[in-house]
């Protein structure tokens, strides 16, 4: 009576219920009382429950729908879409038994509200929990492309693909991967939230864990194979060996330097390779492509003896030196001190270019180390030996001042060489500290080479040694204890100051007389003659040691000797007047 009183009152779904009891049940002659009847019996069927997933049978497909009967009296409609995995078609008929999932019982036409894709997302989920927690793998299908992975359908359910997640290596290109039915592990799932997070690299790990297991199993250290390039990197190439990739260092490609592995190989190349060494633990796999060919050091010390030349390429420039390959597989290094004979405080990319051929020299062969040493400045005569042969000492030698320091000059010369003309080279008369500050860089000057030390790479120069020292003219004959005679030019309280030849000398105080009394400078006069006796010739300081107090020593001791003796009691007065008495007689 209830459900009679809700027919005429308007109870739920009345409307859809008489619509369909008309339509499926009711002939066109029945009256009043069997549609009630018809109506009441309906009602004694459960009424299905919104939010679960039902059984129905399709009635039709039009417009690109599926008209639903999901029985209890009722229908729906869903797009056909919604019956397909992406990128697929649906393969929907009449009369094909599907589930659904009943969101409402009615909407404002009088339809059910289903979705089969929702009954899909229900059913997927208590599929994947169990195989979440039995740790099995799921199938699905890479449909889309999010930020930082992609979106996977796992026959009804989303789940989500980290890029990193996606292959063992990271992947640039994912185009062959989508719509592609493959496995995944799921790694973290949420159903109230609603999120799945899964991997397609946990089975890929998995998988070439097996077989790289299987492979290595079967390889030996030393053994020779076929591989192909599969990855290269900076620091060597990654090889396929049927199922297991092993590292091919830069390194071990060739004997010779390789820049870049990239030089020898190509990614999809056949090589042929021989493992070096197999990490059973890690699974790790070294190989190498310069072991199957001669190693050139076993010959070096034969064709590269020592102190023979050859013509090698420069192949990398450092700090410290160049590296001159002198045949594939055997480099040596130039350091920078055998680089230039004249070149000392310069980088070696200045004397030298990467790939430019030039003539060294072998210097030393350390085969255990596997190093060669070479010279690049040995292929050249000694600059310094050259000088000393074309400008013996005493060769006059023009050069443009180079630089100037606290203790000279430095000149340049031929062969791109220096000489120094030191403070006291540059002038016969004043300081050397004076003069200098009268050069300038840039300058042309001329001087005499004076000593050429091969040993030590100077060359000494002497720009006062282009004129005749003043001093040796003046001085050449004299000797010491000669008496000579001296002008006198300057009166100080100390001494006198005398000329001798152009020479100036000075007299102390205490030499100006034998007698304290007359050893007083006022007693002379400027222009005043005087005989001195030299008691010093020194050409280093270039001065002339003179004393009048010496000279009448000396002609007392030497009036004493031919006139007579002091003993007798005779005055040198005595002595001397009788001396000047015999000579007027």
């Amino acid at each position: 009576m209830l459900r009679a009183h809700q027919l005429k009152t308007g109870g739920p779904n009345r409307p859809a219920r008489i619509q369909t009891l008309k339509r499926t049940f009711m002939p066109a002659n029945a009256s009043m009382e069997d549609f009630e009847a018809l109506l009441n019996e309906s009602f004694e069927i459960d009424t299905p429950t919104e939010g679960s997933v039902v059984k129905g049978r399709v009635l039709a497909v039009e417009a690109g729908q599926a008209i639903i009967d999901v029985g209890y009296k009722m229908e729906g409609r869903v797009d056909l879409k919604e019956f397909a995995s992406p990128g697929e078609t649906p393969d929907l008929k009449p009369g094909d038994e599907v589930e659904v999932y009943l969101r409402s019982a009615e909407n404002a036409r009088g339809e059910a509200v289903i979705s089969r894709e929702m009954a899909r997302r229900e059913e997927a989920w208590d599929r994947l929990e169990k195989a979440y927690a039995d740790e099995q793998r799921v199938d699905g299908a890479i449909f889309g492309r999010v930020k930082g992975g992609f979106t996977v359908d796992l026959g009804g359910a989303v789940a989500f693909l980290p890029g990193s997640q996606v292959d063992v290596r990271p992947v640039r290109d994912a185009g062959p991967l989508m719509g592609l039915k493959q496995p995944f592990q799921i790694l973290k799932m949420d159903r109230r939230r609603g999120n799945i997070v899964v991997s397609r690299r946990a089975i890929l790990e998995e998988s070439r864990a097996e077989q790289r297991a299987e492979v290595i199993a079967n390889l030996h250290e030393g053994q020779v194979v076929d591989g192909v390039v599969k990855n290269i990197t900076e620091y060597g190439a990654f090889v396929d060996l049927g199922g297991v990739d092993g590292l091919l260092h830069v390194t071990d490609m060739a004997w010779r330097r390789v820049n870049h592995p990239s030089e020898i190989l190509a990614i999809g190349e056949t090589v042929k390779v021989q493992v070096i060494k197999i990490n059973k633990e890690t699974h790790r796999i070294s190989l190498g492509m310069k072991q199957l060919q001669d190693d050139p050091w076993d010959s070096v010390e034969v064709k590269f003896p020592i102190e023979s030349v050859h013509t090698g390429r420069v192949t990398n420039i450092t700090d410290y030196g160049a590296f001159v390959e002198l045949e594939p597989g055997v480099e040596g290094l130039v350091h920078v001190s055998e680089m230039s004979w004249t070149k000392k405080n310069v980088h070696p990319g200045k004397i030298v270019s990467t790939s430019q051929e030039v003539e060294v020299m072998v210097l030393e062969i350390d085969t255990q180390k596997r190093r060669v040493s070479l010279g690049l400045k040995q292929t050249q005569r000694n600059p310094w030996e050259v000088f000393a042969e074309t400008h013996p000492a005493g060769t006059e030698v023009e050069g443009e001042v180079k630089n100037i320091t606290e203790f000279g000059l430095f000149v340049g010369l031929d062969g791109d060489i220096d000489g120094m003309v030191h403070l006291s080279d540059l002038t016969w008369e004043g300081r050397g500290e004076d003069v200098i500050n009268d050069f300038r860089k840039g300058d042309i000057v001329k001087a005499k080479v004076t000593e050429v030390d091969t040993d030590k790479e100077r060359i000494s120069l002497s720009i006062k040694a282009l004129e005749n020292d003043p001093f040796q003219e003046a001085v050449g004959g004299v000797k010491r204890g000669q008496i000579i005679t001296v002008e006198v030019t300057k009166i100080e309280d100390g001494g006198i100051e005398v000329d001798y030849e152009g020479m100036k000398s000075f007299i102390r105080r205490s030499d100006l007389s034998r007698d304290r009394a007359e050893q007083r400078p006022e007693r002379f006069g400027t222009g005043d003659k005087v005989d001195v006796r030299v008691t010093n010739v020194d050409p280093k300081t270039r001065r002339l040691g003179l004393s009048i107090k010496a000279r009448e020593i000396a002609e007392e001791k030497e009036a004493v000797e031919q006139y007579g003796s002091s003993d007798s009691g005779a005055s040198l007065g005595d002595i001397l007047g009788a001396a000047l008495k015999r000579d007027d007689d």
